[in-house]
């Protein structure tokens, strides 16, 4: 992440909102670098100035969205003809598209909701559900409303606790569970923060 921060911090205008979009959108298609990653670094350039927090919560908000339903559309369009082509064959193998069909029968449109918080696996279940014909404005319900709960929250509590942001980096990268860990540390130092503010006042 501090490569992709460091590269924001050297930008101006619009090129930071480009460059998130850019690779939030490729990490839709299955590029090898975290989401939560690149929105944590889309908050910390709001943080430093050099970029509005507000505008880059869209920004963040429309790639995202556009990534996610890139890649149900080539599963919706060219469904198991591309598992066999790189690199979408290392993308679905044929024991993780298994899983992940009995997941979505199981659990339905649950379950897409839900990807948005599985990193490593959120591609292959919209690849997968594409291929399965779900309607496109299910998918897009569910996966929009878990979208509206990551993204603004990392993006706003990294612009608006910028100062701890550290302490974050820290418990995310021993957490090792991607979203699911971005979002418990955020809530923790948020709790904590208001706690001895809470405990300063009442002393």
């Amino acid at each position: 992440m501090e490569t992709l921060v460091n590269f924001l911090m050297g930008l101006s205008g619009p090129t930071p909102y480009l460059i998130v979009f850019v690779v939030l959108l490729a990490c839709g298609l299955g590029l090898p670098i975290p989401e939560d990653i690149t929105l944590f670094a889309a908050g910390l350039a709001a943080y430093y100035g050099k970029a509005n927090h507000h505008v880059m919560v869209v920004v963040s908000m429309v790639g995202v969205m556009v990534g996610d339903s890139f890649i149900f559309y080539l599963g919706s369009k060219y469904g198991h003809k591309l598992t066999k082509r790189w690199p979408f064959k290392n993308l679905l193998t044929p024991e993780r598209e298994k899983f992940i069909k009995s997941k979505l029968h199981k659990n339905g449109n649950k379950f897409i909701f839900a990807a948005r918080f599985m990193p490593g696996l959120r591609a292959p279940i919209f690849f997968t559900s594409g291929t399965l014909k779900l309607p496109f404005r299910v998918f897009f319900f569910y996966d929009g409303l878990a979208a509206l709960v990551s993204v603004p929250l990392i993006v706003y509590s990294i612009f608006y606790f910028g100062d701890q942001v550290d302490q974050v980096i820290q418990v995310v990268r021993h957490a090792q569970h991607g979203i699911l860990g971005v979002i418990l540390a955020i809530i923790l130092i948020v709790v904590g923060k208001w706690y001895w503010k809470k405990r300063a006042n009442a002393s």
